[in-house]
């Protein structure tokens, strides 16, 4: 609710002049009201526009004239009857309304007082009486005159219980509003309270409510008295809830400003102590900043949000736990090497010679390495590829990256992303929350100090996913070369330009990698390392580091060939040189031991001191099953760790012709036993096969070490050989091996893990090999010296595979079987 609106005449005038005649008490009786109701309306009444107000009947209000037109009526009026018609402006900007600009519903007035103000205008009080539509205008000039009709006044309550209510509502809101608006005098409350009459206290309460000319105006309307009550209501409904919402705010900021106030008191005592105790106060502080933020090598864009972070600084109490956060922001700002870079080096032989240094063969990884050394010389300037780095562990994918680091000149940073799930750490976290920190990416880069340092993201397969996001996903703006030049770390806010960066990511299996971040990377595949290649890495790497760690020299222990041989083959059996290194770790140590103790020890390690230092040889050589027994055939397979040798072996006995399958194989491996038989079954004539055995005898595979899990389609021609060996009890051939997958049509199909294949095949000193015609091209890729030794037979049918893997003649002591 609101006072009336009194230009010039202040409400303690108003208040004297309404109690010079105890008849102007704006408070009606139902006495009033009813001689009100039974009055008459003139059928011609001079209109008076109002600008910005709205008279409703019953109700007192003044009103001051400032227009020639209006001052001229009043006079005219006040010499007469008293009785005026006034209505409401559209617009309160028109100074000569006519017709279109005014309301057509209005009230009948009285003139109460007539008021001569100092300042030359002349205020009115009127009182409202009954409403009034307009006709037609008949006059404008002096002012308007128009021919009216007394509006219908519609009283009537279907549910009096209901219409009470209203009315009590609408005066506990009325009393609610004064109470929460202090502008409003405490003798309202008194006035409200004494309203009698249900129509009087609707108009009053409207006409006081802080509204709009328009919503008032919309009450003044109804004809019924209900509906008007209960749009009065919503409004005051309204009035009231800005009322508490204001109060609550002042209320609040009132408590926050004189919290701030006692701070800044507080601060800046404690300001003016550390001065004085030679301290460097926050202004110093955040000025240095300022100054450091001038040198630094920013876009526009981080400049300017440098700026705008300093400046909110600045206005932000030291006491406030967000200040921290704020400073925390552009300390790492400062820190970042934003257009930082360390310059490469172009000695293409120098980087050749680290390359070999440190590492063994690997001669794929190293010819990329120098490729892209060779473009960054030629172009001065290139997006850094992503090289992922593949295969068992152990074979030297982690420390390859330093060797490319020392090799660029660049920085070396290492990421471990095994078992991460929360993609924070890649994102890193908004700086809202307190405790907030930038993702391990951006850390990594502040501590490297440039924008392209050769980052190592170690076992990226191992990657997982948790409620908290998929770090997979969050690295694949990462590793896209097309992306990452404005990377979006969600603490840092602003882009940060990746594409310098040389990322090496290194992985076990391939096939654990979601299939987007593959299509980002270049795949370099590093496989284990042969017999040959171990013995002269633990010659040239692993013996001199193990010397060195132990406090000794090369003078102090040595190891042939011949004694590095017999631990390669008889205590490690790996794809990489990880368990290598550390038995020789044990034969350091039995050295460092004697020395320690004075004892008396061979210098010059024999093969038997080999034995008695590490125990007897646990992993000899795999051995061939007897070739003398039917159904024994020996597979190629690939593994985590590298390739290995399997055996497959079948049996017949009496029965139905039902197929078993044991040796804790997977899906795959029981589907190509599946598909063998029924291949044999299909093609029994032409193997030789009688079809009275394939009907009354029952079928058992075994793949021993049935604790180790096996799957895959490497067997499916291994398995195939086993049976139709067991069915024709033709023997295989001996020091032989396969690989390959098979169709029900009789189609060898290739197979992958050639490399790591071959590497098994020899260490279990095998001569000939079985694969698909399609392989051939992945042992053209193998260097000739891992090959040696070796003869390969390439086949495209199952036919072939039988041909050359089994012998004419039966095993001896054959059974017949039918």
């Amino acid at each position: 609710m609101s006072k009336p609106k009194i230009t010039t005449l202040d409400s303690m005038s108003l208040h004297n002049a309404l109690n010079e005649d105890s008849e102007l008490i704006p408070l009606m009786t139902p006495e009033d009201e009813e001689i009100i109701n039974n009055e008459s309306v003139p059928n011609t009444l001079a209109i008076l526009p109002l600008r910005n107000t709205v008279l409703f009947h019953g109700v007192v209000i003044p009103i001051t004239a400032g227009r020639d037109k209006s001052i001229q009526l009043i006079k005219e009026a006040n010499k007469g009857d008293k009785v005026i018609g006034v209505v409401a402006q559209k617009d309160e900007d028109v100074e000569e309304p006519s017709l279109k600009d005014i309301h057509t519903t209005g009230v009948v007035a009285q003139i109460l007082r007539v008021l001569k103000m100092p300042d030359g205008n002349t205020t009115i009080i009127i009182q409202g009486k009954k409403r009034f539509e307009i006709d037609t205008i008949i006059q404008d000039k002096p002012y308007l005159k128009a021919t009216v009709k007394e509006a219908i006044e519609d009283r009537s309550v279907e549910d009096e219980k209901e219409f009470k209510a209203i009315i009590e509502s609408i005066k506990e809101q009325a009393l609610e509003v004064i109470k929460e608006n202090p502008m409003l005098p405490s003798e309202a409350s008194f006035a409200i309270k004494n309203i009698q009459s249900d129509a009087f206290l609707v108009n009053f309460i409207s006409s006081n409510m802080d509204l709009s000319v328009a919503q008032k105006q919309l009450i003044l309307e109804k004809d019924n008295l209900k509906e008007r009550a209960i749009l009065a209501l919503k409004n005051l409904n309204k009035e009231l809830q800005k009322l508490q919402l204001r109060n609550d705010i002042q209320s609040k900021t009132r408590e926050d400003l004189d919290q701030q106030q006692r701070e800044y008191y507080l601060n800046q005592q404690l300001k003016t102590i550390q001065e004085e105790l030679g301290g460097v106060s926050n202004d110093q502080e955040l000025e240095e900043m300022r100054l450091k933020g001038k040198e630094k090598k920013w876009n526009k864009e981080v400049k300017e949000t440098f700026e705008k972070e300093l400046s909110r600084l600045r206005r932000m109490n030291p006491q406030m736990a967000d200040y921290g956060v704020q400073r925390n922001y552009l300390e790492l700002l400062l820190d970042l090497p934003c257009g930082v870079y360390s310059k490469d080096k172009f000695d293409l032989k120098r980087a050749v010679k680290i390359l070999d240094r440190d590492h063994f063969g690997l001669e794929k990884v190293k010819e990329r390495i120098i490729e892209h050394l060779a473009v960054l010389k030629l172009r001065k300037d290139m997006k850094s590829p992503i090289i992922c780095l593949y295969g068992p562990p152990g074979v030297g994918k982690t420390s390859l990256g330093k060797s490319v680091a020392e090799a660029l000149g660049r920085k070396y940073v290492r990421m471990s992303l095994g078992g991460l799930r929360d993609e924070s750490e890649i994102r890193g976290h908004r700086k809202t929350y307190i405790g907030a920190m930038p993702g391990r990416l951006i850390q990594n880069l502040k501590k490297a100090g440039t924008s392209n340092p050769v980052f190592v993201l170690d076992e990226i397969d191992k990657l997982g996913q948790s409620h908290q996001g998929d770090p997979s996903s969050a690295m694949l703006e990462v590793l896209d070369p097309e992306q990452n030049t404005a990377f979006y770390d969600n603490y840092l806010e602003v882009g940060y330009d990746l594409s310098k960066v040389l990322f090496i990511a290194t992985a076990n299996t391939i096939g654990e990698v979601p299939w987007a971040l593959r299509d980002r990377m270049e795949l370099i595949n590093v496989s284990g390392y042969t017999i040959e290649e171990k013995i002269e890495i633990a010659k040239k790497y692993l013996l001199p580091k193990q010397l060195k760690e132990h406090g000794l020299s090369s003078s102090n222990l040595k190891l042939g060939k011949a004694q590095i041989e017999k631990v390669v083959v008889g205590y490690t059996r790996e794809s990489g040189v990880r368990g290598l290194e550390k038995q020789i770790a044990k034969v350091v140590r039995f050295a460092a031991k004697s020395i320690a103790l004075d004892e008396e020890y061979e210098i010059v390690i024999s093969t038997k001191k080999i034995e008695d230092i590490l125990g007897p040889p646990r992993l000899e050589r795999d051995k061939y099953e007897n070739n003398g027994v039917a159904g024994v055939v020996t597979g190629l397979a690939w593994t985590a760790v590298g390739g290995d040798i399997l055996f497959i072996e079948s049996i017949l006995s009496k029965g139905k012709g039902s197929l078993s399958i044991t040796g804790n194989l997977g899906k795959v491996m029981k589907e190509s036993a599946t598909i063998a038989m029924e291949y044999i079954k299909a093609n029994a004539v032409d193997f030789e096969v009688d079809p009275e055995v394939l009907e009354n005898y029952n079928v058992h595979i075994h793949v021993p070490e049935g604790a180790t899990p096996k799957d895959g389609p490497s067997a499916g021609i291994t398995m195939l050989t086993s049976l139709i060996s067991s069915f024709t009890q033709r023997k295989v051939k001996s020091k032989l091996a396969m690989t390959g997958e098979i169709t029900l049509r009789g189609k060898v199909l290739p197979v992958g893990g050639i490399k790591e294949k071959i590497l098994a095949a020899k260490r279990a000193n095998i001569k000939e090999i079985i694969l698909c015609k399609e392989n051939e091209k992945d042992i053209l890729e193998i260097k000739e010296s891992y090959l040696k030794g070796l003869s390969f037979h390439y086949v495209s049918e199952m036919k072939e595979v039988i041909d050359i893997a089994l012998t004419k003649q039966k095993v001896k002591n054959a059974k017949k079987l039918v």
